[in-house]
């Protein structure tokens, strides 16, 4: 008897390791992050779970053959720094570690902090406008790191705040000229007394982009004001030739580049706007009607990026899904830092000027350099391969929601709800760097460098660019074999779904991309020079095909308000296909294209079938309630 169950059990154990579906470590906001990290025992937080599920993979316990489960609880989790996943961190094809919700749960990684303990301001407050008094709510700004938390969002039962800014005064006012050699704006004296020590923010409109600079003193000549603005982004915004301000000298347009300014204690003088003192240490919000500030949820975020996923060409990360997991609350401290002016789809100019004598090895017209930055994302992924994020949330973005920077391949994007987003919503490739001019062709030698192979389908993104109106719904720079298909996008400032990078016809690392059966509607609120598909450079066998596109906004301060098409081939787009897709007019643009674009069957006449299918498959319909 003993031999035999001796066989018996050793065949048992065999059995069972090998059939085992995966690792289970749990996640509770209520856990401990000493716990083993079992369902009844669970850790506290999604980086002692990685921690654990590393040390797994290093002693290449057993019971990972079928991967591992970080099960994530209810709740809401607030990391101090951004959760980083790294190469050692990686699964492999048979057994992936994937970070997902637990079943019926909806948790929550936020970037962001509560404000607390609003009071109703009772002392006069220098430069508050008259029509506020009363009404102001005052806070303390939480103090961390050894100073007060540095924000420029706030929410207030899951709403945004408006951070105070004269949009709300009507029609925009527009610039009267630009003196750049005095690097001075000069515009009709605002009906808005600024004290000595206010410093607001000018957001000026330049075509496709928003350019956020910081006033460094305003000067009042009866009925004209002089501004001027702090370094970096004064040089930048004076030297840089494109996107420039516009000015309609021959009165043959709309009007010169509107402008409004943001940022100040004299512009807090509606319901739903706030501004951060940072002399004081305190905030101020004027509460909607509704709003208790007792009881309210006041978050400001405290977090530019949540999660990291950091690989390198030698080493690169795979294996790594995230499904169910809700992204929330980050903030973007450029604009108050350096200011942000861009060059286009919300990528930020380092340096830029015109060339005296234009012409470059690629572009012989060419009278443009520009190096650009890129904002920061919620979920950031570097070099790594088969990643994935199905059924996730992001909400509550200064700037970009999803971003694939480089390096990455074999990965997906699925299923996921984008909605209140600052910037761009998903986004992915190369378009540009400090060390790398923008207009030049990329095609990198190492070929692990490139992002390729991507699926980007099924995503509902809503009310993107909400912080950058010059951002897009999916943007897509220098990448190979990239599907954006059966997306709905809504609700955004400039393009819907933009794909190629570099303004060159030269044949680059950009090929083989397909934007397809894509629904666009809603766009252009208040940018113009825009595509509900927007395309540059050469990109060969890429097609454009049966996306549904309408409902174009007609931004109201273009001063060439026509200035819009449903499908906009640009500067060097190149051998691309457009076929088969429906738009509400038969409007088009190509400007400077290069060879081998073919057009077929495009515009109202396409067939309504077509119309119909276009956007989220039924499987995943559900997301639409969202």
């Amino acid at each position: 008897m003993r031999p035999f169950l001796l066989v018996i059990s050793i065949v048992y154990t065999l059995f069972s390791v090998d059939c085992c579906w995966s690792s289970e470590i749990w996640v509770s906001n209520n856990g401990n992050d000493r716990n083993p990290g079992t369902e009844e025992k669970p850790l506290a937080s999604i980086d002692m779970a990685l921690r654990k599920a590393r040390e797994l993979r290093r002693l290449n316990d057993p019971s990972i053959r079928g991967g591992i489960d970080i099960i994530v609880k209810d709740g809401l989790y607030r990391p101090d720094a951004p959760v980083l996943i790294r190469p050692e961190d990686s699964g492999t094809a048979e057994s992936p570690t994937v970070i997902r919700a637990a079943d019926g749960a909806r948790p929550v990684i936020s970037g962001g902090r509560n404000i607390g303990n609003w009071k109703k301001l009772q002392q006069p407050l220098a430069g508050l406008p008259g029509r506020a008094e009363g009404k102001v709510w005052v806070a303390e700004i939480p103090f961390m790191r050894g100073g007060w938390l540095q924000f420029r969002q706030l929410w207030v039962n899951g709403k945004k705040a408006v951070l105070a800014n004269t949009l709300n005064d009507g029609k925009l006012k527009r610039i009267l000229s630009v003196d750049n050699e005095e690097e001075a704006l000069w515009i009709p004296t605002p009906g808005i007394t600024f004290g000595d020590g206010s410093h607001p923010e000018f957001v000026i409109h330049q075509w496709w982009a928003i350019a956020n600079l910081r006033a460094r003193n305003i000067q009042v000549n009866g009925n004209k004001t002089k501004l001027t603005f702090e370094q970096p982004e004064s040089k930048i915004e004076f030297e840089h030739p494109w996107p420039a301000p516009f000015i309609d000298e021959k009165k043959e347009y709309n009007g010169n580049s509107a402008f409004f300014f943001s940022n100040a204690i004299e512009l807090l003088n509606s319901p739903g706007e706030w501004f951060a003192d940072y002399k004081t240490g305190k905030v101020y919000y004027w509460p909607r009607e509704g709003e208790d500030m007792q009881k309210a949820e006041v978050i400001a975020p405290f977090l530019q990026s949540i999660t990291k996923i950091v690989g390198s060409a030698d080493c690169p990360v795979s294996h790594i899904g995230f499904k169910g997991i809700t992204f929330a609350h980050t903030t973007w401290l450029r604009p108050s830092e350096k200011g942000h002016v861009p060059l286009q789809a919300g990528f930020y100019i380092l340096d830029a000027y015109k060339l005296e004598t234009p012409g470059t090895p690629d572009k012989a017209a060419l009278e443009n350099q520009a190096w650009v930055g890129r904002q920061p994302a919620a979920l950031e992924v570097r070099y790594a391969g088969n990643i994935f994020v199905e059924r996730c949330r992001f909400t509550h973005m200064a700037a970009t929601a999803v971003d694939f920077i480089a390096g990455v391949n074999q990965s997906r994007v699925e299923g996921n709800v984008l909605s209140d987003i600052g910037g761009t919503g998903i986004q992915a490739g190369f378009f540009g760097s400090e060390d790398f001019e923008a207009h030049l062709p990329y095609d990198p030698s190492d070929r692990r460098e490139l992002v390729r192979h991507i699926k980007i389908t099924n995503n509902l993104v809503s009310d993107a660019t909400n912080e950058d109106w010059g951002c897009v719904g999916i943007s897509v720079g220098y990448a190979q074999n990239i599907t954006i298909a059966h997306n709905e996008v809504r609700d955004v400032n400039y393009s819907g779904i933009c794909v190629g990078w570099g303004w060159t016809k030269t044949v680059n690392a950009s090929r083989n991309n397909l934007v397809h059966a894509n629904r666009i509607h809603r766009f252009a609120r208040q940018m113009y020079d825009v595509g509900g598909v927007y395309t540059l450079s050469a990109q060969p066998n890429t097609e454009i095909s049966g996306n549904a596109i309408y409902d174009l906004m007609k931004a109201p301060y273009a001063h060439i308000p026509e200035h819009y098409q449903y499908i906009y081939l640009d500067e060097g787009s190149s051998y691309i296909s457009i076929k088969d897709n429906w738009t509400e007019k038969d409007k088009f643009f190509s400007n400077t294209p290069g060879p081998g674009n073919e057009w077929e069957n495009n515009g109202p006449d396409v067939s309504e079938e077509i119309r119909k299918n276009a956007g989220i498959e039924p499987e995943y319909k559900d997301i639409l309630k969202e």
